[in-house]
């Protein structure tokens, strides 16, 4: 099973380095198995450290801006309690772990984990549409540079509709946000005019 969340490393100067990660979860042991591209800094950091934090959240906003890149101000956090690193005071439940295992044969390395320390901070939200596409159009923003935009940008139409009918002002941040650096991403690249929705894109 995948559990989307925040992972929380170490830059090679010490500084808390977030990005949204979604490992695999050992729903017995606990144990977390991540993907990240070589390229990353989540992976240097990992490589280097071979330990980090990984973050459940229900603060979509911070993984919007995670997934951007474009973090304005690190949210409170402490040092974490088994390994060294930082805890995100928000975050609703954190698994501090070590790393057992590095395969680095493809562009995204399989990094096998052991959970040293877990605990819950605080009661997660609950089930919300405009939370869950919040975090679908997040994903999707990791991969402008992959995607067609113009569908990119008719899917978050779609989505911003609901978002607006079911979020609260930190859901509709986040959407804004992230439609804000699609739209940013399309005037360099252009793309064709989008249709308008359809009434059943609507419901």
């Amino acid at each position: 099973m995948i559990l989307e969340g925040l992972l929380c490393t170490r830059t090679a100067g010490g500084q808390p380095h977030l990005a949204p990660m979604g490992p695999a979860i050992d729903l017995e042991s606990g144990s977390l198995t991540f993907k990240p591209f070589q390229s990353s800094t989540s992976y240097a950091n990992l490589v280097r450290d071979r330990v980090g934090v990984f973050h459940v959240t229900d603060d979509v906003l911070l993984l919007a801006q995670a997934a951007i890149g474009k973090v304005p101000l690190l949210p409170a956090n402490r040092p974490a309690r088994q390994v060294p690193g930082f805890v995100l005071r928000e975050a609703c439940r954190v698994m501090e772990f070590e790393v057992v295992s590095i395969d680095d044969r493809q562009d995204r390395a399989i990094v096998q984990t052991r959970t040293v320390h877990s605990e819950s901070l605080r009661d997660f939200f609950g089930f919300n549409r405009a939370k869950h596409l919040v975090l679908e159009a997040a994903i999707l923003a990791t991969r402008f540079h992959l995607l067609n935009l113009s569908e990119v940008a008719q899917e978050f139409r779609r989505m911003a509709v609901i978002v607006n009918k079911t979020g609260g002002p930190q859901e509709l941040a986040a959407m804004e946000f992230l439609q804000m650096e699609l739209e940013d991403r399309m005037s360099i690249q252009p793309t064709d005019q989008l249709p308008p929705l359809s009434a059943k894109e609507r419901s």
